[in-house]
């Protein structure tokens, strides 16, 4: 039997040019730093469906499934190795507002060239991206 691998979701807001970033607190994972909406996808359930309950979950944002579109995933080797799929909601209801105090601690639009210098490195790279640079590999040996 092989052990599956963690897989999570995240969602790239925008608002007049900015990215919508959360900082984490609390949870032992990252901790002071900042990143985008998100967690984990869990078991029987879709990306579409884990960003949609996320995004309610974590910032009280109702995003349509058709809303989102799959921008990038990351392979990286952490304290496991992940799978992060990154998608872009074009539009939501709602205002964005911090739901889970225990998980976070700060919420903020940033522009994507002037990120915190704390900012969850893998995150970082995803949002640095060059257009079209769909997948990244991150922290393995030889990269």
């Amino acid at each position: 039997m092989h052990p599956g691998i963690p897989v999570g979701v995240h969602v790239r807001m925008e608002r007049a040019g900015r990215v919508l970033l959360m900082r984490r607190a609390g949870t032992g994972f990252f901790d002071g730093l900042w990143s985008i909406p998100g967690g984990h996808v869990e078991a029987g359930e879709s990306l579409r469906a884990a960003a949609v309950r996320e995004m309610a979950e974590e910032t009280g944002l109702v995003v349509a499934p058709e809303a989102l579109a799959v921008e990038a995933v990351v392979h990286r080797l952490s304290d496991t190795n992940r799978i992060d799929f990154f998608l872009h909601a074009d539009r939501w209801d709602g205002e964005p507002r911090i739901l889970e105090p225990h998980k976070c601690d700060g919420m903020a639009w940033f522009a994507p060239d002037a990120l915190p210098a704390d900012t969850v490195p893998y995150v970082r790279a995803m949002l640095g991206r060059p257009p079209g640079d769909w997948f990244l590999e991150l922290g393995f040996p030889g990269l």
